[in-house]
């Protein structure tokens, strides 16, 4: 399946939202172009725009859908008074929400509504930007031009308590045989109403480690321990496009 995100566009050095009909029929189709395919199978929007009425982003994804060039329609870091609004015009398919054991909001009302609502639910950030690949420290710094540099979430008692929990789940992974990003990756997926765990690698040796947490089961006896250990953690949130 080929799956790929519009509605981000560079302005100068700056990153904006842009969702207007034509932002998204040019970056459709210069996918199209590049990956040399007739059409995707799953298009989402990155962020709502406050400049462009859900409704006309709405209809001209629908469009989209009408003329071949995406089957499936998708929307990420939405609320659920935007996708209820969305879906005034379109039904939508899918939903990519930030999900983590640091950062858990989407379980109060945005994956009741997607249960209920049959919306399929990719979540980015399954590692909380690092955090639970395990190979943080105290002493851990990041170059200017990350955007963890400036993060309250990566510095100070914050970054301390939560590296804390991260060392008590590295201890529980290795007594159940994996990584603590196998861990993480695989509480994740066995949460009620999550269908995909998006992870980023940097090479093939760290994509074939964290794809085997698919084939991953955790007890009850293990996921009641996780709760446990993160009861600690200080939630964490992540970057808005234009703090990137």
């Amino acid at each position: 399946m080929l799956a790929t995100k519009g509605g981000l566009r560079l302005e100068g050095e700056k990153l904006l939202r842009d969702a207007s009909p034509r932002w998204l029929r040019q970056g459709v189709e210069l996918s199209l172009g590049n990956l040399g395919v007739d059409y995707l199978d799953l298009y989402q929007m990155h962020w709502p725009d406050p400049n462009t009425p859900i409704q006309e982003t709405a209809s001209a994804l629908e469009q989209l859908v009408r003329e071949g060039k995406i089957r499936y329609v998708g929307v990420s870091n939405f609320n659920v008074a935007q996708m209820k609004t969305f879906e005034q015009t379109r039904k939508l398919d899918s939903l990519q929400p930030p999900y983590s054991l640091f950062r858990r909001e989407i379980e109060q009302a945005i994956l009741p509504y997607t249960l209920q609502h049959g919306i399929g639910v990719l979540v980015y950030g399954a590692l909380a930007h690092g955090l639970l690949a395990g190979a943080f420290t105290p002493q851990t710094t990041f170059v200017a031009d990350d955007w963890r540099s400036k993060s309250a979430i990566f510095h100070g008692e914050t970054f301390r308590r939560n590296l804390a929990v991260v060392e008590h789940l590295k201890g529980l992974a290795q007594r159940e045989g994996m990584s603590v990003a196998q861990l993480a990756i695989a509480w994740v997926l066995a949460q009620p109403g999550i269908d995909v765990a998006i992870v980023g690698a940097r090479n093939p040796e760290q994509l074939e480690q964290t794809a085997q947490a698919g084939e991953i089961h955790l007890a009850q006896a293990t996921l009641q321990e996780i709760e446990r250990i993160v009861s600690e953690a200080v939630p964490i949130g992540g970057p808005a496009p234009e703090g990137m």
